[in-house]
């Protein structure tokens, strides 16, 4: 199976081609900005370097979020646009399963993984995941000041651009907590690998594929890192 996999969900813009499971072409560029310019150039230098034409794809898989509102919505455009323009059918996956699936395998064995995003609007995203990578908790916004009561007992792995300060705010409360290597961004390949273990979608290409929010829209201005004042 050949898959294109798109990411603008956070901070950054980042595109992967798998063929059969091994990585063909991989682009990344961190931008907190012009997401919208960079990506669709992005997917094309990828593809020449793979060596594929959208003719030669299976699927297409996107992240969803939860993320930065503009990201979300340069990404799915750009991925729901391809998929009506070739008829490939799309996959959703969200941007805290991408950052726990990207996380080390011998690194998650004995720990409870925590996907964890600044929403730069007062909370945090977070979701829960088990040595394997599978979901334990749904993606939910919380305060950063609960997440001690909020986490499992037991020994943790911080993954996602919130986790080295909520490392610092939980070692504090006493917790057996790390922080996994590499993990600040969505991987491309992670989301293609996700896409690539699940159905096809059934139905209109683009149809179940939707951003995941978890807070409502607003009109103020981006805070610092909400865990700094923790941390």
């Amino acid at each position: 199976m050949k898959i294109l996999a798109l990411d603008s969900a956070l901070s950054a813009c980042s595109v992967a081609v798998l063929a059969d499971g091994a990585v063909r072409a991989v682009r990344r560029q961190a931008m907190a900005r012009g997401q919208a310019e960079a990506l669709l150039p992005m997917v094309r230098a990828a593809l020449d370097e793979a060596g594929l034409g959208f003719a030669d794809l299976d699927r297409l898989a996107v992240t969803v979020g939860p993320g930065s509102f503009t990201g979300l919505r340069i990404g799915l455009a750009a991925a729901r646009g391809l998929a009506l323009a070739t008829g490939l059918p799309l996959t959703g996956i969200t941007t805290l399963e991408a950052l726990a699936a990207a996380v080390d395998p011998a690194a998650r064995q004995g720990r409870v993984t925590v996907a964890l995003i600044d929403s730069r609007r007062g909370d945090v995203f977070v979701q829960i995941f088990g040595e394997d990578a599978a979901p334990l908790s749904a993606p939910a916004a919380a305060d950063p000041a609960a997440l001690d009561a909020l986490l499992p007992a037991g020994p943790l792995l911080l993954a996602g651009d919130a986790a080295p300060a909520a490392l610092e705010v939980l070692a504090r409360a006493g917790r057996d907590v790390a922080l996994a290597a590499d993990s600040a961004l969505p991987d491309p390949v992670a989301v293609a690998r996700l896409a690539a273990a699940r159905p096809l979608p059934d139905g209109p290409v683009t149809a179940s594929v939707t951003a995941l929010y978890l807070r409502a829209p607003d009109v103020t201005l981006p805070r610092p890192p909400v865990l700094r004042a923790l941390a």
